[in-house]
C-alpha cells in the first residue's frame, strides 16, 4: 500500500493568508522632543476590525484589514520554519483620561503651548483630540520568523484517511521587528504618518490546523506576545520620538496551501 501524502511533512512548502483580532494591555507612552519630555501612564488601546469583507482578497486594498501572511517550510515531519507579517492595528482609545508626568515648554507661537507646564501624575482628558491622537493603523506590522511544531491528532477523531481530512495540533514561538506606520497628531503639530522600524517583538502561539484533500488547510490560532518600541516617529522632526512597550493577544483564522517541492 502506498503511503499517504499526509504521513510525512518533510520538504513541504506552505503559505497562508488570513485575518485577526487583537487585544492589548495598557501601556505607558513616553514622548520626547526639543521642547517636551513627558510620559502618559497606562493608556488603553484597541484594534480596528474590518469584519468579513472583500478587501481581504482585493489586491488593491489588502492592507486595509487586519491580516496575517506566512510562508514556511518543513525541515522534518514535525518542525517548520516560517517568515511572515502580522498586520495588526493599534488605536489609542480617544475617550479616556490618563495621568501625565513630565514637562512641556513649547514656543508660545505653537497651538500646543496651551499645554505648557510641569505635570506630576496630572490627569489629562484626551477626548477632544487637541493634546494627542495616536495610532499604528497601517499598521502595527510585526515582521517575524517562527519555529513551529505540528502533530497529527486525527486518530483522536477516528479519522482513518488523512489524505481527505487531517487534524493537526501546532505550537510555536517567534521573534521579529516592528515596522509600524504611526499616525500621530501631537500638541498641535501637523499629522505625521510614516513607516519606520521602531522596535522588536516576540511571541508564542498554539493552534488547530485542518488539512483538506492533502493540499489545502484552514488554521485557527491564538498568539500572545510582547512588543517593545523605543524609536517611534511622531512628527516630521527627527528629534521627536515616542517609546512604549505592551503585551498583545491575537486571534487568527488563516487559509492556506501545502505542497511537496
Amino acid at each position: 500500500m502506498n503511503p499517504k501524502y499526509t504521513e510525512h511533512n518533510k520538504g513541504k512548502l506552505f503559505f497562508s493568508w488570513g485575518g485577526n483580532r487583537e487585544t492589548y494591555s495598557t501601556s505607558d507612552v513616553t514622548f520626547r522632543g526639543k521642547d517636551y519630555n513627558f510620559t502618559i501612564d497606562n493608556i488603553t488601546a484597541h484594534d480596528k476590525p474590518k469584519g468579513w469583507h472583500i478587501d481581504y482578497i482585493n489586491p488593491v486594498k489588502m492592507t486595509i484589514p487586519q491580516t496575517n501572511f506566512r510562508l514556511g517550510y518543513f525541515v522534518n515531519d514535525h518542525y517548520s520554519i516560517t517568515i511572515g507579517v502580522d498586520h495588526m492595528k493599534y488605536v489609542m482609545t480617544q475617550n479616556q483620561t490618563a495621568n501625565v508626568t513630565g514637562t512641556i515648554n513649547l514656543p508660545l507661537i505653537y497651538n500646543g503651548s496651551d499645554y505648557n507646564g510641569i505635570y506630576t501624575n496630572t490627569p489629562v482628558d484626551f477626548s477632544d483630540e487637541t493634546f494627542l491622537t495616536y495610532e499604528h493603523t497601517d499598521g502595527l506590522n510585526y515582521i517575524n520568523t517562527e519555529i513551529s511544531r505540528f502533530d497529527d491528532i486525527s486518530p483522536l477523531f477516528k479519522i482513518a484517511n488523512t489524505d481527505k481530512i487531517q487534524v493537526n495540533l501546532t505550537e510555536g514561538f517567534g521573534f521579529g521587528v516592528l515596522y509600524p506606520k504611526t499616525n500621530t497628531k501631537l500638541l498641535g503639530n501637523e499629522r505625521h504618518d510614516d513607516f519606520h522600524v521602531s522596535g522588536y517583538g516576540t511571541s508564542l502561539k498554539t493552534g488547530l490546523n485542518i488539512t483538506l484533500y492533502k493540499y489545502f488547510y484552514v488554521q485557527a490560532e491564538i498568539k500572545g506576545g510582547y512588543i517593545n518600541m523605543q524609536d517611534i516617529r511622531t512628527t516630521i522632526s527627527n528629534e521627536d520620538k515616542a517609546a512604549q512597550d505592551f503585551f498583545f493577544l491575537q486571534r487568527i483564522i488563516a487559509f492556506g496551501g501545502i505542497f511537496k517541492i
